[in-house]
């Protein structure tokens, strides 16, 4: 065998036996373990799940049940009043300033009819109708939806009813016929809610998976100056890292496919998951494919920083500002949302977002995304892999304090 092949065998065997060191001393830490394997599991479904039902027991209730109105001047429009309770909308006469209890949030929307209204309403102009709202309220968005459409419903009828009086076809004034096609299909209709909130919980596992772990293992050595005779053997260092990496790597990927087939298990108890989101194993290795990348950038970075870092306490202070960063793309799209371009492959945690948002949705990824994608991903990993060697190389890591 030449030299070349005993290196080769002797960098692949410190990594295995560094790998199955780390694994070997989280596994005694049982604690730490079962809270680094099931809290995502266990947490995350359930949150989603809660939340989605919460949001379907308040939009069925506040569009099912009947909503009561408070109208300022409510006298003055009879057949309005009519009108409204034919669609579910009680309207009741306002006590006091109707605009001060919108405001302190005693009423959820209300309408003022102005004093003009009857005159108006007898010489067929338009009379004037007010809907007062808080529109930073969102709990409020249904009742004032239901408040308006049901106006637009009367406005329309009153409009055709006085046209027809008058020996005119309604559809003089209709030149157009508006329809609608909504090309998003169900599923993405039904993934709303988990394309804003599963995507970034998902990375954020991803990205920060391996962190107590890697830290442990590095700061956490070096703190108990368990670190220096191992980096004392005459094993690579590079070998050293990869192997504090691999263990990291493999009990992240082991968190994130417990958190998702906890998915699949949550749509055999609550059916409605299914809808929301591709469960399917095909699904779920997709997902595991896209996050891996990152999975590699979180743990060689964390690699760095608690090389870097001079205690337990400060390697940990850096998972504070790290959590901050998968929040980024979340808060982007939400704000200003973009269409999906090639060069966003590229961007890390953009990237993995809407990649995670096509599968979601149920989309075709192209093969160009794939190799942009896996090529930035991988890359930035190799890189930050590189620092990390680097950084171990360095002879006072081994030094305590």
């Amino acid at each position: 065998m030449n030299a070349s092949s005993q290196r080769s065998t002797g960098f692949f065997a410190t990594l295995v036996a560094v790998m199955r060191k780390e694994l070997l001393d989280i596994s005694r830490d049982r604690r730490t373990l079962a809270m680094t394997l099931l809290l995502a599991p266990l947490l995350y479904p359930l949150m989603i799940l809660g939340m989605n039902h919460l949001a379907e027991q308040r939009a069925r209730t506040q569009l099912e049940g009947i909503l009561e109105l408070p109208v300022s001047g409510i006298e003055r429009a009879p057949n309005l009043v009519k009108f409204l309770a034919t669609q579910s909308i009680k309207a009741v006469p306002a006590e006091g300033d109707v605009n001060a209890a919108v405001v302190r949030q005693d009423e959820d929307v209300a309408l003022a009819i102005g004093e003009d209204y009857a005159e108006e309403w007898s010489n067929g102009r338009s009379a004037s109708i007010d809907i007062i709202q808080d529109s930073t309220r969102r709990n409020a968005e249904i009742p004032v939806a239901r408040v308006r459409a049901a106006l637009e419903g009367y406005r329309r009828q009153v409009g055709t009813l006085r046209l027809m009086v008058r020996g005119i076809d309604p559809a003089v004034v209709q030149p157009i016929a508006i329809g609608n096609r909504d090309m998003a299909s169900a599923q993405a209709k039904q993934s709303r809610m988990l394309a804003v909130l599963l995507p970034y919980l998902l990375i954020l596992s991803a990205f920060l998976g391996g962190a107590y772990l890697i830290i442990d293992a590095t700061a956490g050595e070096r703190e108990r100056q368990s670190l220096e005779p191992l980096l004392a053997t005459p094993s690579p260092r590079s070998a050293i890292v990869s192997g504090k990496i691999a263990a990291a790597c493999a009990l992240g990927l082991l968190t994130l496919l417990l958190t998702l087939l906890s998915f699949k298990g949550s749509a055999v108890i609550a059916p409605g998951v299914a809808k929301m989101v591709d469960v399917s194993f095909i699904a779920i290795a997709k997902m595991l494919f896209i996050l891996l990348p990152m999975l590699l950038i979180g743990t060689s970075l964390l690699t760095y920083l608690a090389a870097s870092a001079k205690s337990m306490k400060e390697a940990q202070s850096h998972t504070v500002w790290l959590m901050l960063l998968p929040m980024v793309p979340t808060f982007v799209l939400m704000v200003n949302p973009i269409k999906s371009q090639l060069w966003q492959y590229v961007v890390p945690f953009l990237a993995q977002n809407q990649l995670l948002l096509k599968v979601i949705r149920g989309e075709w990824i192209g093969p160009d995304v794939w190799a942009v994608y896996l090529t930035a991903g991988l890359g930035l990993a190799a890189i930050l892999w590189i620092a990390a060697v680097r950084r171990y190389q360095q002879e006072r890591l081994a030094i305590s304090g």
